[in-house]
């Protein structure tokens, strides 16, 4: 079944797939992760963040948080 798209507004593009509308079979090729604090990684035309206070935690007890070895 066709998927309608409305506006789309892309500022940037740091690498990776777009996909519009259907699809069948979306698998990630590559994992990542990145630790921010609160209201710093917002995206969008007009962003207003208020924050009083904002602490983030780095440490994390896991070894893989994200397994793709049977991705090909």
């Amino acid at each position: 079944m066709p998927a309608i798209v409305g506006p789309i507004s892309i500022n940037s593009v740091g690498g990776g797939v777009v996909n519009f509308g259907d699809s069948f079979y979306l698998s990630p090729k590559s994992t990542s992760k990145t630790n921010a604090g609160s209201g710093a990684l917002n995206t969008g035309n007009w962003i207003i963040t208020n924050n009083g206070l904002s602490s983030t935690n780095p440490f994390d007890p896991d070894v893989a948080d994200q397994n793709i070895t049977a991705n090909a």
